[in-house]
């Protein structure tokens, strides 16, 4: 499973000053049941509008690790947002068949 969201970084903050929070929240968060990796992308042309992606085994796993409150993760989080905007584009399944060329 798949949570995607984008990130929209306000007039005196930069993606390198998210990334951090990103960083830092994201090795904790990845300690979770479940957890599968995260990534981080710039958008082309747009330095300050970001995606991201984080990796779960499925949505339950996603769930159980937001159920058990974090502070520190909190505390990163409440750092960052000032800052930047965020959408959730929303939680996608695995593709149930991955066509790739030459195969």
């Amino acid at each position: 499973m798949k949570y995607i969201f984008e990130v929209q970084i306000k007039d005196g903050y930069t993606a390198e000053d998210y990334a951090d929070a990103w960083v830092r929240a994201s090795r904790l968060i990845q300690q979770a049941p479940g957890a599968r990796g995260t990534e981080l992308h710039r958008k082309i042309g747009d330095p300050t509008r970001l995606i991201a992606i984080a990796h779960w085994d499925s949505k339950a796993s996603r769930d159980a690790m937001e159920d058990q409150h974090n502070p520190e993760v909190a505390e990163i989080i409440k750092s960052a947002a000032p800052f930047c905007e965020i959408r959730a584009l929303g939680e996608f399944d695995e593709p149930e068949w991955v066509v790739l060329p030459g195969s």
